[in-house]
């Protein structure tokens, strides 16, 4: 419905206090998004570039398809940061992160929306547009309009707050002689030539191909992958590949195979795609944790025992080495493996044959061995708690499992595989991650490898919003974070205080303010700047509208106390 005269755009400090500068490690950050300082110049010279190389037409789509992107990003934040305030204050977002971005000074002119029923209709004007300035100042002065990325931005913001595609069009601009540029914006369908408009945000045919193209390289790539019924394994560091790669070459052979690496690296995952690609995959793949079987046990449960062979054994039974027959038989925790068991498992790798607990009769099995370990097993030879015979009969084809923390940049497609998988497991799609989340996945040591990043994306995806990408703190709820460099209402920068700072504590202490008078000081505060404006005060806090009226109600009441 039609807001005229408009309302003055709210005030944009939620917004500023949302932009963080780390000059410590180099980065800036809106919200959980990584932002760049970049020089309009340097923009200046990649546009030109552009229109040199590939010319006018296809600079413009490119330059909008990023300018769209970027827009996307930026709705994401409206119903985070103003989910309690009007439509208008909410939409307001993107106008004012322009501005707070750099790219241009937005007025809203005209403003009609009604999101359920798909209604929208907008009148901008816009000034001091970076664009036009580095155009301009390249190309001298135009016959059409060139706030391409402006423009783009714009209706990505505008579809992705709308939920449907909602395009803008530059009626005017400072380019051609105007005083000012103006953008107008409807639903898609509501342009004459929307087709047209249309085409402007799809891929470059060009690009389609090579996409194409990729794809068709990934699909016969990944028949080659090692894989089980997880899927393909998932890495592209030297070391990853170079693990796969003696994988796929032992696949081919009957070589009995050693997976050596930290807990969590993966090897049952590695064991089961070796079995999967091998001659056997047809037969049973039989896994055994050679930790978790009591001592006393673990003989009849590698090879089978004779009725009567100790107390309980009321009938014969097989063993995993006789299950496993003509497929593969993985050996994990192998370190762990009590002596005795280790003489009659080097039997079977030298002959093929195996002796139940109890019995007389020997028994051939074809079971291909794969052992696994996170032991340092000559360490454990030296330690007498090894053979050493044994040892050098595992370690004929030996693969070294690389932990994750020498594998960062396959940590970003692990999570993706991982976000991916927990989505369709718990029913519940979750949109990516943030930047500070990527960038606190890069950066942590983890010590349980692969199984705790399993474990982390899990409880992320549990812990996130519906539709919503996944944070930081749904990852690492405990992670410590520095009091951030924020834009102040003089545009400087400051350091925001913590909550635990020592000048707020000792300011605290001077005044003789207890906890409950602090905080009522800080509402009335609020709620006074605000002009009384209930959503504006609770935004500046960081609160919810809700959140607000209960405290505000608690200070009545202790006031009447």
């Amino acid at each position: 419905m039609p807001a005229s005269p408009l309302p003055p755009l709210p005030s944009d400090a939620d917004l500023r206090r949302m932009v963080h500068f780390s000059a410590g490690d180099g980065r800036i950050w809106l919200a959980n998004q990584r932002m760049l300082l970049v020089h309009a110049a340097a923009l200046g010279a990649l546009r030109g570039e552009l229109m040199r190389t590939i010319g006018r037409e296809q600079t413009r789509r490119l330059l909008m398809r990023a300018g769209y992107t970027s827009g996307e990003r930026d709705a994401a934040l409206a119903r985070q940061v103003r989910g309690d305030a009007s439509v208008f204050d909410m939409f307001a977002v993107g106008p004012q992160l322009h501005m707070l971005e750099g790219a241009v000074q937005v007025t809203p002119e005209k403003f009609e929306i009604d999101v359920a029923a798909g209604i929208f209709h907008g009148l901008f004007r816009w000034d001091h547009s970076w664009e036009v300035e580095t155009h301009v100042r390249d190309f001298g002065p135009q016959d059409e309009p060139v706030c391409w990325m402006l423009l783009g931005y714009a209706s990505g913001y505008t579809s992705a707050f709308m939920g449907r595609p909602t395009l803008f069009k530059e009626l005017k601009c400072s380019a051609c002689g105007h005083a000012h540029c103006v953008i107008e914006g409807r639903p898609l369908g509501e342009w004459p030539d929307a087709e047209a408009m249309a085409r402007d945000y799809a891929a470059d045919s060009m690009i389609v191909r090579l996409e194409d193209l990729q794809s068709q390289v990934d699909t016969l790539r990944s028949t080659l992958q090692p894989a089980d019924e997880l899927g393909p394994l998932i890495g592209r560091a030297k070391s990853f590949q170079a693990a796969t790669a003696l994988l796929r070459k032992a696949a081919a052979t009957q070589v009995t195979v050693l997976l050596t690496g930290e807990t969590g690296v993966g090897k049952e995952r590695f064991a089961r795609a070796l079995h999967a690609m091998s001659s056997r995959t047809a037969k049973p793949f039989v896994a055994v944790n050679c930790a978790a079987l009591p001592g006393e046990l673990i003989e009849s449960e590698l090879f089978g025992a004779e009725k009567g062979a100790f107390t309980g054994a009321g009938t014969a039974r097989q063993g995993r080495f006789e299950r496993a027959d003509g497929g593969t038989l993985m050996l994990d925790e192998l370190g762990e493996l009590p002596l005795p068991a280790q003489a009659k498992l080097l039997r079977v790798l030298q002959h093929g044959e195996i002796e139940r607990l109890g019995g007389t009769q020997l028994r051939k099995v074809d079971v291909r061995v794969i052992a696994a370990t996170n032991v340092d097993l000559q360490a454990a030879v030296a330690a007498g708690r090894f053979r050493a015979d044994l040892m050098y009969r595992l370690n004929v084809y030996p693969i070294r499992i690389p932990p994750l923390r020498e594998r960062v940049d396959d940590i970003e497609p692990l999570a993706a595989h991982l976000l991916q998988r927990f989505s369709a497991l718990h029913g519940k799609p979750v949109a990516g991650f943030t930047d500070r989340a990527l960038d606190a996945l890069r950066g942590y040591g983890w010590p349980g490898n692969v199984r705790e990043l399993e474990n982390l994306i899990e409880r992320g995806v549990i812990l996130a919003s519906a539709r919503e990408p996944v944070d930081v703190h749904e990852l690492f709820p405990m992670l410590d974070h520095a009091p951030p460099v924020i834009v102040n209402a003089a545009g400087q920068l400051e350091r925001g205080a913590p909550s635990g700072s020592p000048d707020l504590y000792d300011d605290v202490l001077r005044r003789g303010l207890s906890l409950d008078a602090l905080e009522d000081a800080l509402i009335q505060e609020a709620v006074h700047r605000a002009g009384g404006n209930l959503a504006a005060a609770a935004r500046a806090l960081g609160l919810t509208r809700p959140q607000l009226s209960y405290r505000l109600q608690r200070l009545r009441e202790r006031a009447q106390d």
